[in-house]
């Protein structure tokens, strides 16, 4: 059974309910959180991976809870022309995904280590970092 990564948005109404405990509790899902900021009293995201034979009967409660649920639809890539391999994005990057190649010193990206953080973005100065949708 195939993991897949969605989007959860939520309002402040609901964000201090137990809302991903019921997911595995009552659904028997497995979940993997990638990001997540959330705050009590605040609109809330998670950015998640779920797996589970109850995976529709999951996402039916999380939006009769009032939680928006988007697949995750988006890539981070590295842009070879623009990279300069300036190394910035390397330190920064939390999971390791973009290091420096030794001895040649260049940038290199495993998309599969990449956790959608998207910190790269902000920091990398020539906008090598770029989002697909």
């Amino acid at each position: 059974m195939a993991s897949k990564k969605i989007i959860l948005r939520f309002g402040k109404d609901i964000s201090d309910k137990p809302i991903i405990f019921h997911l595995a509790r009552d659904y028997n899902l497995v979940f993997n959180i990638i990001k997540a900021n959330v705050n009590p009293n605040k609109e809330g995201t998670v950015v998640m991976e779920l797996t589970g034979e109850k995976y529709d009967e999951g996402l039916d409660f999380l939006k009769s809870q009032g939680v928006r649920v988007q697949p995750l639809a988006e890539e981070v890539f590295r842009n070879r022309v623009k990279c300069t391999s300036c190394g910035a994005c390397t330190t920064i990057c939390p999971t390791g995904a973009l290091y420096l190649e030794r001895p040649s010193m260049e940038v290199m990206f495993d998309s599969d280590n990449c956790v959608l953080c998207q910190i790269c973005l902000k920091v990398c100065p020539v906008k090598a970092m770029e989002v697909r949708f």
